[in-house]
This record gives structure tokens, C-alpha cells and sequence, in this order.
């Protein structure tokens, strides 16, 4: 009979088998993003009328992914000007950060000309708001818990929870009319602590589409003025929503100019089409000079750990195009000309649903609503029939990203629309 030794010695494998067991074993298997999860369906199907009304990326009327001519120009710049790949300070590139302020405030704007603006380079806009969050976190006085928009952007969500700030819900959609609840918003900020923070999504609001009007926007800030609250701007579409930048920059500027200490977090990845350059910026509206040294003091020592400082490409193309007055000029044009097409493809998909499909529901809310997203009003039943029947893909809440509507298949839609909508 073999010994204990001997038979280890024979069989290791099967002994060691046993024992190992992986230190991630007890990790659970995540669920897919929402977003993903169309797009991957999409590409599955082999049907040729297929759509993809899911992804937040704008594309041209042939439905291809679209690079402005401004950045290219810019890029030629840059590669002629021959510069080094030295790393940005912490808080990035200077000609970058005092462009995008201007940009986002107005040239104009006492926190601009005062020196009061202390501002950091982002990855992106979800990078300003994980900065932002982080910094509300550590340093503003009131209770940490933000108010979000019901709805709101998915990511904002695990960006405030992972920065461990609590968070809660205003009204915000109205499903009856597929626009703004402004009587239910209004009465949940004052009904708030006084003191709360407020995220509100500056223009081209997402996922919904539904923007205030600037009448409305005086009355939100009222209200948030007279509450005491604290104002977490997120502006990732300006000049996108509207075609013109300053018109997208109405409400910023107004809580800035009335009186209110906020912060932005701010993108260009639509309005230049700089997705994957990652380029953005995030701001602290401060009381003077001194305030900004101390904010800056302390955004660079939050992002130094986080990822020591940001890249740089993305950053030259948006400081090379607006430090350009040609290549901004010709930027501002191509902004306008994408919210155009995004505009022009609204007014088509509402006018076949009434005109040629006879639809007797009210559409009037698709060419109400603004900028990237439309929020359908299509159930969580008739997505599915649309996906099944008509092989159009779009998140389960009936949003449309209308980015992926071309003068080709808007008919097609709308017929599909009208189809899943008419019992």
C-alpha cells in the first residue's frame, strides 16, 4: 500500500486542484451597461433596415461618425508645430483651461475678467464631474447629498455614490406631456434642506431632451437662491443643443451673473467630436483671488492621486480651435451645422408620423425637446416590439438618440414609431 507521501507524489495535480481556490471566485458577474447592450444587439442583427438609436454620438446624414473639418485643421497644426509629449501639469494645459472658461462663462463674465475662475483640465465630462463630486465631498460645508433630475444621465449616479456623497431625486419629466415639470421641480427645491446641492444639466438635458425655458430657468433660480442651495452645473452639449453657444450658456450665466457660487463640469466631446481625445474641464465660480489660489490648491492635490495629470492631444485641439478666431469661426459653424441636422431630423420624423402615417397621438414633444436625445414616450413593451418587428434599437425607457436618424431611414422610423404606438 502506498504511503500519504508517495500517493501526493504520484497525483500533485489533483491534490493541488483540489486546494487552489481563485482569489476572485466570490466576485458576482456585473450586469451589462444599458447602452453596450444595444449597440451589441445591433450589431447581431443581419437585418438591413436595422438601426442603432442608442449610441450618444453624433453621426453625419450617411450615418458615419463625423470628424469637424476645425479639429482636422487643428491636428495639421499641431503636427507641423512638431511639440513634445511632456507631461501637463496637474491641472493641464493653461491656453486649454482659459479658453474653455471663457467658452463656457462668456469673456465678459466677472468670474472671467475678475480672476476668480479656478479651473482644471478633465478626462472628459465624466472626469469633471468625478473631480467635482469628489471636491463637494471634501469640502462643501452643507449635508453631502446631491439632488439629480428624475431622470437623469445613468452615470451620474455611481459618480456621486463612489464619491460618497449621498443622493436624491427632483422632479424633473413630466411623462403626461413628455416635457418639463416645472411646478413639481420648483416645489422640490424648496421643499429641500436649505443648503442642498442641486445638479442641473445646463442645456440638451439627458436623457430627455426637455430643457426650461429661460422664463423658467429665472424662476429655478430663484428658487435655489432664495433656498440657499449650492449648484452643480453639468454642461456637456453647449453650442450642440441649440446650434449657438452663448443661447446654450443662458442658464450658467445667468446663476453666475445672479449672484450664485457654482461649479461646471463641462465636456467637448460632442460639440467637437472629440469622443475618444477625452477633453474637459471642470470650474469653481470662487468670491476672489485668494479663494481660486486655495480652491486650485486643493482641486491638484484631489487629482494628483486620482491620475496624476490629464492628456494632452485633446486639450491642444480645443485650445489650438478656439485660440484661432479662423478655426473657431469655422467651428461655430460646424456646431451649428450638426444641431441643424439634428433639428431638421426632429421636424421630418414628427411631420411623417402626422402626415403620411396619420398618427392620432400628440408628437408635438419631439421637436419641443432639444439637443442629442429624445425621450420617445414609447413603453418598455413597445421597445421591444420595435426591436422584434422592426429591428430599431434604443434603450428600454424610449430613448432615442436622434443623432442616428438620417434623411435615409427617418421614414422608416416613423412608420416603425406609429406601428408599436397606434393601439
Amino acid at each position: 500500500m502506498l504511503s500519504a507521501a508517495t500517493r501526493i507524489a504520484v497525483n500533485p495535480t489533483r491534490i493541488a486542484s483540489r486546494a487552489f481556490v481563485s482569489t476572485w471566485a466570490n466576485v458576482p458577474q456585473g450586469p451589462p451597461d444599458a447602452i453596450l447592450g444595444v449597440t451589441e444587439a445591433f450589431k447581431k442583427d443581419t437585418d438591413p433596415k436595422k438601426m442603432n438609436l442608442g449610441v450618444g454620438a453624433y453621426r453625419d446624414d450617411a450615418g458615419k461618425p463625423y470628424v469637424l473639418s476645425s479639429v482636422k485643421k487643428a491636428e495639421q497644426i499641431l503636427l507641423d508645430s512638431n511639440l513634445d509629449k511632456e507631461y501637463a501639469g496637474i491641472t493641464g494645459i493653461p491656453s486649454f483651461t482659459k479658453a474653455a472658461g471663457a467658452l463656457a462663462y462668456g469673456d465678459e463674465s466677472p468670474v472671467v475678467t475678475g480672476n476668480r475662475l479656478a479651473i482644471t483640465q478633465s478626462i472628459s465630462g465624466t472626469g469633471a464631474l468625478r473631480i467635482g463630486a469628489a471636491f463637494l465631498n471634501a469640502f462643501y460645508p452643507g449635508a453631502k447629498k446631491v439632488y439629480v433630475p428624475n431622470p437623469t444621465w445613468g452615470n451620474h449616479i455611481p459618480i456621486m455614490n463612489h464619491s460618497g456623497l449621498e443622493l436624491e431625486k427632483y422632479t424633473y419629466f413630466d411623462k403626461q406631456t413628455n416635457g418639463l415639470n416645472i411646478n413639481g421641480m420648483l416645489e422640490d427645491i424648496k421643499g429641500a434642506p436649505k443648503g442642498s446641492i442641486f445638479l442641473l444639466h445646463a442645456c440638451a438635458h439627458n436623457p430627455t431632451g426637455v430643457d426650461p425655458t429661460k422664463a423658467q430657468w429665472d424662476q429655478i433660480s430663484k428658487a435655489i437662491q432664495e433656498q440657499g442651495h449650492f449648484v452643480f452645473f453639468d454642461m456637456a452639449y453647449q453650442g450642440f443643443a441649440s446650434g449657438d453657444c452663448t443661447n446654450d450658456a443662458y442658464a450658467l450665466r445667468k446663476f453666475v451673473d445672479e449672484g450664485h457660487q457654482l461649479v461646471l463640469a463641462q465636456s467637448f466631446a460632442k460639440n467637437m467630436g472629440l469622443y475618444g481625445e477625452r477633453a474637459g474641464a471642470f470650474s469653481v465660480a470662487c468670491a476672489d483671488e485668494a479663494e481660486k489660489a486655495r480652491v486650485e490648491s486643493q482641486l491638484k492635490i484631489l487629482i494628483r492621486p486620482m491620475y496624476s495629470n490629464p492628456p494632452i492631444h485633446g486639450a491642444r485641439l480645443v485650445s489650438t480651435v478656439l485660440n484661432n478666431p479662423e478655426l473657431k469661426s469655422e467651428w461655430l459653424g460646424e456646431v451649428k451645422f450638426m444641431a441643424d441636422r439634428i433639428i431638421d431630423m426632429r421636424n421630418k420624423l414628427r411631420g411623417h408620423l402626422e402626415n403620411d402615417f396619420g398618427s392620432k397621438k400628440n408628437w408635438e414633444h419631439i421637436t419641443n425637446q432639444i439637443g442629442m436625445f429624445c425621450y420617445s414616450g414609447m413603453t418598455p413593451e413597445q421597445v421591444a416590439k420595435i426591436k422584434s418587428d422592426w429591428h430599431v434599437y434604443l434603450t428600454n425607457d424610449g430613448r432615442i438618440s436622434m443623432a442616428g436618424i438620417s434623411s435615409d431611414n427617418v421614414k422608416y422610423l416613423a412608420e416603425a414609431i406609429h406601428n408599436v404606438t397606434k393601439d
